[in-house]
């Protein structure tokens, strides 16, 4: 597959597309409903359907009985441990395997042209950012998404959580379900923005930027107190009328939806003429240029707040400009303390 025909690559071989990343379009105004309903569609398919379907599984078939939730006890735990684990190592693997170990569509569509594996540092476990990347996703990552999934469960199983029926509220739970991905976003983009801080950057954040050309693993490889932030979005079903499966929902688009935006190829073949669009390009971003897009463009939050960054010249110039004002600010700071000291 030609990927030219969608956009352009360098000298360095890295990928860009032609058209500037955009924001959904919920929350213009005034609204344009047109454009609303062209774009549902993909706030369904195929990865929200595939988190909530996740979830609804697990439910059925892994989820162990409410009696059994209602203490805890070393073995549902650990069973519950095993199954993230196992479905991680599946649901990450396959991507790492089809796209970064068979390489079967080659650099086609990837953002960054070089391959994690090719460069080896020091800011990497073992020098690896494929080894280090898979580590800290099983020591910490489904670790502690595994303890948020089981404190969740036990306040569901105990009365300490609102647990209400899809039977009597229907129209309450759809209207939650529909809301999952904008409470995820929401929540990323406020613990995105705090552990982007110098102290927390520094001490947490950095373990996640120093995949500065994600892949597949890269996507839960944090620091265990971003892993409690990040995974912290389950906390908000403690108070929503909600019910167990929707916050495995939630949990589920936190966990194997970091997948999309890490993933590092723009779209990805199935079979010969068949694509499936990650919607990465926007994080991708950030993870190059550190202080753009600290959401995932579903709520217009760094436009709002002047940190967007669309891929396009207009969107570099826009980023340019505001590193110049920001040093120009800390000259000044800088020139000020100076002279008091020389005042004094």
């Amino acid at each position: 597959m030609d990927d030219l025909q969608y956009g352009t690559r360098n000298k360095r071989g890295d990928w860009a597309p032609n058209r500037p990343v955009e924001t959904a379009p919920l929350f213009v105004f005034p609204p344009r409903l047109m454009a609303i309903l062209k774009w549902l569609p993909h706030y369904f398919l195929p990865w929200n359907v595939i988190f909530a379907a996740s979830a609804v599984a697990y439910w059925a078939w892994v989820i162990p009985t409410i009696n059994t939730m209602q203490t805890f006890a070393i073995g549902w735990i650990a069973w519950l441990y095993a199954v993230n684990a196992i479905c991680v190592f599946f649901f990450y693997g396959a991507f790492e395997l089809h796209l970064y170990v068979l390489k079967r569509q080659e650099n086609r569509f990837k953002y960054n042209g070089k391959f994690p594996a090719e460069q080896k540092s020091k800011a990497f476990w073992f020098e690896s950012q494929s080894v280090d990347n898979i580590l800290r996703t099983f020591l910490s990552g489904v670790t502690v998404w595994t303890a948020v999934e089981v404190a969740m469960l036990w306040a569901y199983a105990n009365g300490y959580a609102p647990w209400l029926s899809f039977t009597e509220n229907p129209w309450t739970l759809a209207v939650v379900a529909l809301v999952v991905p904008i409470i995820h976003e929401f929540h990323f983009f406020c613990i995105h923005r705090l552990i982007h801080t110098p102290f927390l950057y520094k001490r947490v954040h950095s373990v996640h930027h120093n995949s500065v050309n994600p892949s597949p693993w890269s996507s839960l490889s944090m620091h265990p107190v971003e892993h409690l932030l990040y995974f912290g979005t389950a906390f908000y079903h403690l108070i929503l009328p909600s019910n167990p499966i929707l916050m495995l929902y939630q949990l589920h688009y936190a966990g194997f939806g970091a997948i999309p935006g890490h993933v590092g190829f723009d779209k990805v073949e199935i079979g010969e003429d068949k694509l499936i669009d990650s919607h990465a390009y926007a994080h991708y971003l950030h993870h190059k240029y550190f202080e753009v897009n600290y959401g995932d463009a579903l709520i217009p939050l760094d436009k709002w707040f002047g940190t967007w960054h669309d891929g396009s010249p207009e969107g570099e110039a826009r980023m340019q400009e505001r590193y110049r004002k920001r040093k120009e600010k800390l000259a000044a700071r800088k020139a000020r303390v100076e002279f008091g000291g020389t005042a004094q």
